[in-house]
Order: structure tokens, then sequence, then C-alpha cells
């Protein structure tokens, strides 16, 4: 009996490109049959993931990513009947030409493994549907174009997560194929630590909290994410937050994945009333919050034009590195527009409280609160 979870499959080319917490895993269980004859399990597995080579299923096997019985096994293990086997691979890559690509990247951390890059907003990470060229990997490709070749390939970058075009932020990309399988699992077990910065809007009135509920391609709409809390559609997801600073008609959080779905951080916070500012697919590129001061409707349009995406940081990553097994932690600068657009608000929310304690110097009689 086979049961595929391919957990991060799009269907649709226009989201290839989505998902600001899309982890990249295949997740694969099987049960042997009562009547199954002693057989490798490398033997087992290739008869029954046909796209899937031998030398991948043997590194996911030196990676501890095959699991007989919630024990991990080695390739030379021999089946045995109603045995229950899991197995978690690394995303297999779309058939996509990689042109090299002098583009800038920042690049934080780098060694034999791996590499920590802070995207800046804007940049696609992987060519597809309607971008080709441009993108993260692009540049990564150039970037290893002198690394020594590995099995008779050149060197590529092997994406184990990926963020949205307009999320600003940390990514963690293999460049081992052991690396990018046992990092493949260190998502799969939510090992990985993510913390993401977003500016939303409303007050919101816990100091910090937990969202959850099934998230899944909008049944009106399949360029959006909704959230379906009963369950009955999408797949689990749960968010923490806490709140970092308010400033009135918006509010700065800090959020924690645990789980890593396309658009999570946005379907969610959109979920409870509180859209990202300025995000244009969850319906934050409006104002939602504060006066109908002619003064106030400018000040936000100028934070738009300041920021001109959805407020979202991929702020730290902390994980067990895949082959030192050495604690690393990285944190990253917010992005300078959202630097800015906080900034502004900041200034806004202190000029806000001194005409409540002073007085305001203008006053307009037609002005009415936006709830």
């Amino acid at each position: 009996m086979t049961h595929p979870q391919d957990d991060n499959f799009f269907e649709d080319d226009e989201l290839k490109n989505e998902g600001e917490e899309q982890e990249l895993f295949e997740h694969f269980r099987f049960v042997a049959d009562k009547g199954q004859g002693l057989l490798r399990i490398d033997k087992f597995l290739m008869a029954r993931m046909e796209s899937t080579s031998r030398n991948k299923i043997q590194s996911a096997a030196k990676a501890g990513n095959i699991l007989v019985n919630d024990k991990p096994v080695k390739a030379n293990y021999k089946v045995k009947p109603q045995d229950v086997i899991t197995i978690v691979l690394a995303f297999p890559p779309r058939e996509i030409e990689l042109i090299p690509q002098d583009i800038p990247i920042d690049i934080m951390y780098e060694d034999d493994d791996l590499l920590i890059v802070n995207k800046v907003a804007g940049m696609v990470v992987h060519p597809g549907y309607g971008n080709y060229t441009d993108t993260l990997v692009n540049a990564l490709v150039f970037h290893f174009r002198d690394l020594p070749m590995q099995n008779n390939e050149p060197v590529k970058p092997g994406l184990v997560h990926r963020i949205d075009k307009n999320t600003s932020g940390i990514l963690l990309i293999a460049k081992t194929e052991l690396a990018q399988t046992r990092l493949a699992k260190l998502f799969f077990d939510r090992s990985i630590d993510r913390l993401y910065h977003a500016l939303v809007w409303g007050d919101i009135k816990q100091e910090e909290g937990t969202i959850t509920g099934h998230i899944g391609r909008s049944l009106k709409n399949r360029q959006v994410m909704d959230v379906f809390p009963n369950g009955d559609y999408g797949k689990p997801a749960i968010t923490h937050y806490r709140v970092l600073e308010r400033f009135g008609y918006v509010t700065l959080v800090e959020c924690k994945l645990e789980t890593g779905r396309t658009h999570q951080i946005r379907a969610h916070f959109r979920y409870i009333g509180h859209p990202l500012f300025n995000d244009e697919t969850y319906g934050g590129d409006r104002i939602l919050k504060g006066t109908t001061f002619a003064k106030y409707k400018q000040f936000v349009q100028n934070c738009f034009k300041v920021c001109p995406r959805h407020a979202l940081h991929a702020k730290t990553l902390g994980f067990v590195h895949p082959t030192t097994h050495k604690p690393m932690f990285f944190d990253s600068e917010l992005a300078p527009d959202m630097q800015q657009l906080i900034e502004k608000w900041r200034h806004y929310a202190r000029h806000k409280a001194f005409e409540e304690t002073e007085g305001p110097a203008e006053t307009d009689p037609s002005a009415e609160p936006i709830d």
C-alpha cells in the first residue's frame, strides 16, 4: 500500500514561485505486504518510486531520512512483511535550463555544504512561469561556476525552502545532495527555527497568540490561499505571533512558524482581520484603519510608496548544520524599505500621542474613525 504525501507540489504554474514559507520536500509512506519477501530497502523503494534514482535513495538512507517502523535504516536493510517505511526527499528540481547570471546577492555565510542568503524584495527565487531569468537561482549558478564538479555535473543550488518574490530576508541553500537531503528532513521534522517580522493593519488585542486553521487554495480564486477552520480542506497550519511595537492603526509583529504553507503568514493574518500592510493579494493595499483626515490618507499613500510590497521579512533562521551537526543561527537586518516604513509609522504614532495630550494643531470636524 502506498501513500505518497507531496507536501509542496504546486498544481498551478502561476504559483510556482510563490509562498513566503514554502518548504521543499516530499514525504512518502509505504506498508510492505504480508507476503513481502526479504529485499534490500533501496531496491524495494526503487520499484515503487520510478522517478527517483537509486543514488538519491541511497543518499536519503545515508542522511537518516529512511525510517522503518520509526527507526532510521541503512540502504542494505532487508524489508520484512508489514514493515512501515517512510522516506523524506528533497523536492526534485524542475527541468529548466539554469542560465548563470552575474546578479549581486547578499551572502551572509557560506561553507562547503551550504550558504545563507539575505534575499532582496522583488527577486524571484527559482526560474518558472513568467520568470526564467533574473532569479536568485540564476545568480547562485553563476556564483557556483568555479566550484569542483559533483557526480560529473556542475554544482546546482539545492533549495529546501523558498520565500515569496516580494518577501525579503533569509534563505538557506544547500550545495550538496547530502546537505539538501538532511536539511529537507529538518524541515519535515519541524526542527528549523524561523522568525518573520510583519507590519499588519490594526491594533492586535493580545500581546501574543497562535493562529491555526488549514490553509488551501481558495475555492473561488486559485491564486489566493484561504483558511479553512474546520479542517475539511487544505493542510494544517500554525503561526505563533507576539507584538513587537504598536503604532495605533498598524502593529509590528514577530511570527514564529510551526508549519510552512504557501502564503501562511499572509493568509493567517487576513483570516484574523489583520492583513499585512500593502499586501495587494490579501486586501492590505488600501486604508483599513485610521481616520478620514485628508492628511492621514496622504500619509498612508506615502507609506505605500515607501514600501511598495507586502511588509514581510524573514528575520532569523536557526538549524543544526547537516555535516558538522553544530547549531547555526542567523539574524538579518530588516530590508531598507521596511525600516523606512516602520520609522514613518513610529513617528506618526508619537505625533498622534502628542496631539492627544497637548491638543491637535489642526482639527477636521468631518473626520471619522475607520473601523
